[in-house]
């Protein structure tokens, strides 16, 4: 199911209820084709793109420290928060979406058509 929020413009998907995303566990899909992660650390929820900016390999089977996301390939290190890289060989950013949870729901936002 999806619905948009007109104040952000973002057209929200249903994911999962919250309580099937144990605290420190992941979960791994694709919407419109895009390979998604969504992580439940410490009770936050993130959602990241599954793909490294450095090799476009998968990154959702990486390490998690802290808030931070390890490339299982060559040890480049994003925020899961931002997206940011913090570490060589990345440079660039990966893509983050927006979450909320709605119902119990976990929904992740991606900009509207």
């Amino acid at each position: 199911m999806n619905n948009q929020d007109e104040k952000s413009g973002f057209d929200y998907f249903e994911i999962t209820h919250v309580n099937s995303l144990p605290d420190g566990e992941r979960l791994f899909l694709e919407i419109d084709s895009l390979p998604i992660v969504v992580f439940n650390i410490s009770g936050e929820i993130f959602a990241i793109a599954d793909t490294c900016t450095h090799d476009d390999g998968p990154l959702g089977d990486g390490e998690v420290v802290d808030h931070q996301v390890v490339c299982p390939r060559h040890g480049a290190r994003f925020d899961l928060r931002t997206g940011k890289a913090l570490t060589l060989p990345a440079f660039e950013n990966i893509q983050t979406y927006p979450v909320r949870i709605s119902d119990g729901m976990i929904e992740i936002g991606f900009p509207g058509k």
